[in-house]
């Protein structure tokens, strides 16, 4: 069975997304566009069949899919992003991953953005972030203990995300900033450090064998590209204005 990468065009009202630990500066709605569908195609070059979401003008930050949903072999789970203004993101993603997972989706009290949750094998890794509530974990774990999942939550701080801070690169890999996640968290795998001076590295998209990663963190990249691992490398300039980064574009299953 094919890979399947769901993504959502950029919204004409991105310039109002969401923003935490970055000063707002000018977004070139066009040019994100086009640096979208590089993205998508760098997908397709890594083996997904992508579903594309059309843009909503009232959804500044739905570009930004992955936020909304945490999907695995077993079960999609339909998050409550802990951003009020991102809540109505959910509707028109839990309609299209509902033909290919059973649905289950955190509820209030629970808050829970997807760029919080990373999955190393059968361990779910979930951030506490101004995001991501104990609630919203307690949830997660409770919707993933019958399909054989341990969930456990993680410290992170000076970033909106725990995959900000640490992101799967390859089997048994993860890239890690140790400056926003203590590298300890992840026992029994191999951690890798981003560069000195590149903060913001540790995210990359590994999509089957290849790592979709950005071109803006080239020392970084050096070091994964001597390791073997293959990358397909990206603008993704006007999405980081955002706050945003490779992983978070799309949904892959």
């Amino acid at each position: 069975m094919s890979l399947v990468a769901l993504t959502r065009e950029v919204s004409p009202a991105i310039a109002r997304c969401e923003l935490v630990h970055l000063a707002r500066r000018p977004i070139d709605v066009d040019l994100a566009r086009a640096q979208h569908r590089a993205y998508e195609a760098a997908l397709r070059e890594a083996g997904c069949e992508v579903r594309t979401l059309p843009a909503d003008p009232e959804l500044p930050d739905s570009v930004f899919v992955e936020d909304t949903a945490v999907v695995l072999d077993e079960v999609a789970v339909i998050t409550r992003p802990g951003a009020a203004s991102r809540r109505p993101e959910t509707g028109a993603v839990a309609a299209a991953l509902a033909p290919y997972r059973p649905i289950v989706t955190i509820t209030a009290p629970g808050t829970m953005d997807g760029g919080d949750v990373l999955r190393v094998g059968r361990a779910i890794y979930v951030g506490n972030t101004a995001r991501t509530n104990r609630a919203g974990v307690d949830q997660l774990a409770a919707a993933l203990a019958p399909h054989g999942y341990q969930v456990c939550a993680v410290a992170v701080h000076g970033c909106l995300h725990l995959k900000s801070a640490a992101t799967l690169v390859a089997p048994g890999t993860v890239l890690c900033n140790r400056h926003w996640v203590d590298p300890a968290t992840f026992a029994g795998v191999r951690v890798m450090d981003v560069a000195d001076g590149e903060a913001g590295a540790a995210n990359g998209l590994l999509v089957g064998e290849r790592l979709i990663y950005p071109l803006s963190f080239p020392r970084t990249a050096t070091r994964l590209a001597a390791q073997g691992l293959t990358l397909l490398l990206l603008n993704v300039s006007e999405l980081q204005k955002a706050e945003g980064a490779v992983t978070c574009c799309s949904v892959v299953f």
